[in-house]
């Protein structure tokens, strides 16, 4: 599935409407600034209880818990599968209801092969190109 959005609060319109038919990991792709935490920000505001207000970019403390189950994970980071593991994710993959890792692809053996991956892609002005792809399942 692909959708296209045409400003900020398009993208996180998107990921409000989106939150609802997300479960368990997804992995969030995208170059720098392409607009992966603005929609985490509409994915956390689209999931009652979770808070939404307080998403940001995890760069710097890598592991947010937004409450109801969904947690935001930022690898930007981190350069080895060591670096990684020393997180101890498979707790929260484990007991998550929702957990959106951003440069998810620098899990790498720890990629679990049931996931979500959202590609964005930005075009001109503000608008972007958000991919959706389900494994596993």
């Amino acid at each position: 599935m692909t959708i296209r959005t045409s400003s900020e609060e398009e993208t996180i319109q998107a990921g409000a409407r989106l939150a609802g038919e997300l479960r368990g990991i997804v992995l969030l792709k995208g170059d720098l600034g392409a607009g992966k935490t603005t929609l985490v920000r509409g994915i956390v505001a689209g999931i009652p209880g979770a808070q939404a207000d307080e998403v940001s970019s995890p760069t710097f403390t890598l592991i947010h818990d937004y409450g109801a189950g969904v947690f935001h994970i930022d690898l930007y980071r981190l350069d080895t599968e060591r670096q990684v593991e020393s997180l101890g994710l498979d707790d929260i993959f484990d007991q998550a209801h929702l957990v959106l890792v951003e440069w998810g692809e620098k899990l790498g053996y720890l990629i679990p092969p049931k996931r979500t991956e959202i590609t964005i892609e930005p075009e001109a002005d503000s608008r972007r190109l958000i991919h959706i792809s389900r494994f596993g399942e």
